[in-house]
């Protein structure tokens, strides 16, 4: 099993990477890429660790969920599995509209 990363996903990260590098310092945004990816890594390891997201859309009705590993817990990665492999699909802050930013 291994984890492939969506372009939206990809995107997702680089978009908050780039918010932590200037709001914050980069620093920051690269402990936020190390929790980004410690928790692909467990997803490699444990795929079905993330509950089912619970959406109705025809699209995302697969799709699980996993929170980041602190201190970006806020945040929560979207994932499918498919055949071999687990697709991380999105990347957010568990305050947005999950549904209208998702379809």
């Amino acid at each position: 099993m291994s984890v492939q990363k969506s372009d939206a996903f990809i995107t997702d990260v680089e978009g908050q990477y780039e918010w932590y590098a200037v709001k914050a310092n980069l620093d920051i945004a690269e402990r936020y890429l190390r929790a980004i990816e410690a928790t692909c890594r467990l997803l490699n390891q444990y795929p079905m660790i993330g509950p089912p997201a619970g959406f109705t859309h025809q699209r995302l009705i697969t799709w699980r969920f996993i929170v980041v590993f602190r201190p970006f817990n806020k945040h929560v990665i979207f994932y499918e599995m498919t055949n071999d492999d687990v697709v991380s699909r999105r990347a957010m802050h568990g305050h947005r509209n999950f549904p209208k930013n998702l379809i």
